[in-house]
């Protein structure tokens, strides 16, 4: 097998779609068909089901998706230590951030990086926190940036930056008029929520534990795997939520929501890497910018 014919197969693995794995790797459809029709050949396995337009992974398949995200993951690896034995603060880093960080605190740091190393080639990744924290553990990220806990042995952890939770409503909510709303009360009001994997979740469950408050406690309505959508959710109808004060200014400042009381929770951005790579002299500049900018987080 090629490591090319890996990536296309993690591609279609991920898509479920010949065609729409072709068109994101700028491929025809037949070649991408021809690359899996060889490697299931060349294998005698069958990585995928055809039924009808649509293509699901077998068992094998599914096996196999892990065992080929680690061997691309280390033949990216190789090709960085080769680009690092130059010497010189040049090469690609690969970063993954979950949504909050990565909307509206990584930018500017990234931006100073480009320009203390115009030669750093950046990749930024958008994900949950559960998704972060696999793909620095899987080696396809250098570096993860996430603000919810993460409890994986082989993840180094720094914290590097600093940020509040508040309590959402729509300005027609009941507690819109209210100067606090008591934890006792959370019951009262429906919610919509971010996905469960998020770092806002996972806060915001372990707020609650602390208060002895079940979250089937709480009519949860909806749950969606943006901050955008969430706020969207809340302005339209008397619905609550807990997000990143960082992620409700835009709709707060417009006044379609409103926060209700002081921050419910204080939380930290903590970079993660694993401390069993190689960690390219890229990746470390990287990090040394964001653990030497933690001081000035708010």
């Amino acid at each position: 097998m090629t490591l090319e014919q890996l990536r296309i197969f993690l591609e279609v693995a991920e898509l479920q779609h010949v065609t729409r794995a072709a068109e994101r790797l700028n491929l025809t459809q037949s070649a991408v068909s021809a690359s899996i029709a060889a490697l299931e050949a060349r294998h005698q396995v069958k990585l995928f089901d055809r039924v009808g337009r649509r293509i699901e992974l077998t068992e094998a398949g599914r096996l196999f998706v892990p065992e080929a995200r680690a061997t691309l993951g280390r033949a990216e690896a190789a090709e960085l230590v080769l680009a690092d034995l130059s010497g010189q603060t040049i090469g690609e880093v690969r970063i993954h951030a979950s949504q909050t960080v990565a909307s509206y605190w990584l930018p500017p740091r990234l931006v100073r990086l480009h320009g203390l190393y115009p030669r750093i080639d950046i990749s930024l990744t958008v994900g949950n926190t559960a998704q972060v924290a696999r793909a620095v553990s899987e080696g396809s990220a250098d570096l993860g940036v996430v603000e919810g806990a993460v409890h994986l042995a082989e993840l180094e952890k720094w914290v590097v930056g600093r940020d509040r939770l508040v309590l959402v409503v729509g300005k027609d909510h009941p507690w819109a008029r209210r100067e606090s709303v008591p934890p006792a009360d959370y019951a009262g009001s429906d919610w919509v929520l971010r996905e469960i994997g998020s770092g806002t979740r996972a806060e915001f469950e372990d707020l609650l534990a602390g208060l002895g408050i079940a979250m089937a406690d709480l009519p949860v309505l909806l749950e969606f795997p943006s901050n955008e959508a969430v706020l969207a959710a809340v302005e339209a109808g008397s619905i609550a939520t807990v997000l990143s004060d960082r992620a409700a200014v835009p709709a707060l400042s417009a006044g379609r929501v409103v926060t209700v009381g002081p921050a419910v929770r204080d939380r930290e951005f903590v970079a993660l890497r694993n401390r069993g790579r190689y960690h390219t002299r890229a990746a470390t500049a990287l990090l040394d910018l964001l653990r030497e900018s933690a001081a000035d987080s708010v």
